[in-house]
């Protein structure tokens, strides 16, 4: 029998120990023992989780439709009600696609999507820092899979002339916004090389872009223009949009498939009713937050700019690393920033690779230019 407890205190040992945080949200602030800190571990990032006025119309419009707190069943069998089909076909037509398709979580989407399309005979290609999520998606596919160096579209182009005349499919997979550097995805590039193959396919997961990118919110894929390029593009409704679940924009063809075969989709309950109805009530309101856009845009540049050399030459959007290396000094400068009013968070192995612990700053348009500077002066 494995001691656990000795397995506990090998990961304190190691400064990798983690423990759920007891803390009270109070708009862009924290509450955490008796201290109030600026909250920027945030997905929250357009602010609108504690916009109360969004709340308030929204529960008016709840009174007058009545939807249910439960689904109380998958989709398959009593779960698939109206608001289900309705956002569906609001998000297929904002993006312009065939299909759209809801699961419960970007964790469902990504653990299910690859699984139910992809065979022996599909090999996968996806980007060396993609999410935690779509790496136990390649698992699960039980598909073999390689992977490319990060962002590097050459080492990509050459992964696909080796292998396409291999297989059947070809899948290449990448984030738009990348979940622990803040990078981002040259989509458009992605695009023109699975062009030069008719049995490629190209996955991109905008979970950390949709809402705060692009004209309309619609994330990098609208920011490049190729939304329509793209056969698999999936967003999370848990972030800029202040809700839970996400979403498919693909083909009807594979809907209709993933409907019959994606495990995570036809053996979980469906999200409640009204939850799915203050997703579409959110969504349908993404083109008004430019201003929330612009000024997050603005301070995640003032961010990047104040820790170039340190992590922030990394990044292009409002995730921001401040490299420090060992766990041990990342812990302590992160409760050293909490103790001076800044809620901030040290990621460790194994989300990142050894020796690059950080603390990973995660801006939301709620945050003001006389906040990060104060952020600033206290890190120097």
């Amino acid at each position: 029998m494995k001691d656990y407890n000795i397995l506990l205190e090998k990961l304190k040992e190691t400064g990798n120990l983690r423990s759920l945080p007891e803390v009270i949200h109070e708009g862009k602030w924290i509450w955490k023992e008796e201290r109030k800190m600026l909250n920027l571990s945030s997905n929250d990032y357009l602010g609108l989780a504690s916009r109360k006025e969004l709340r308030e119309e929204f529960l008016r419009e709840m009174q007058e439709n009545d939807w249910l707190f439960s689904s109380s069943s998958s989709r398959l069998l009593t779960g698939n009600f109206k608001v289900y089909t309705e956002l569906e076909e609001c998000l297929s037509e904002r993006f312009g696609r065939e299909a759209a398709l809801l699961f419960n979580s970007g964790y469902h989407a990504n653990t299910g999507i690859l699984p139910a399309l992809a065979d022996k005979q599909t090999l996968i290609l996806a980007d060396k820092l993609v999410h935690a999520s779509i790496i136990d998606g390649l698992l699960l596919s039980g598909a073999p899979y390689q992977r490319y160096r990060h962002n590097d579209n050459e080492h990509l182009a050459r992964l696909l002339a080796k292998y396409a005349h291999e297989y059947e499919q070809l899948i290449i997979v990448t984030e738009s916004i990348f979940s622990m550097d803040g990078d981002v995805a040259d989509l458009r590039q992605l695009v023109s090389l699975k062009r030069q193959f008719p049995n490629v396919w190209l996955y991109v997961d905008e979970a950390h872009a949709i809402g705060v990118r692009g004209k309309t919110g619609l994330g990098i894929a609208e920011e490049q223009d190729c939304i329509g390029d793209i056969d698999l593009l999936v967003g999370t409704f848990g972030k800029a949009l202040a809700s839970m679940g996400a979403y498919l924009l693909c083909s009807r063809t594979i809907r209709e498939y993933l409907i019959n075969t994606m495990r995570p989709l036809i053996f979980s309950t469906a999200l409640p009713p009204a939850q799915i109805a203050w997703t579409r009530y959110i969504f349908e309101k993404l083109p008004e937050f430019t201003e929330e856009r612009q000024r997050l845009a603005t301070t995640s540049r003032l961010l990047s700019e104040a820790l170039k050399g340190k992590g922030g030459e990394i990044s292009s959007s409002h995730i921001i690393p401040f490299i420090i290396g060992e766990n041990e000094d990342c812990v302590e400068t992160s409760l050293r920033l909490q103790r001076k009013g800044f809620y901030c968070l040290p990621v460790r192995p194994p989300t990142v690779p050894k020796g690059t612990a950080r603390i990973r700053f995660s801006l939301t348009a709620n945050v003001t230019e006389s906040e990060i500077k104060e952020l600033i002066n206290s890190i120097d």
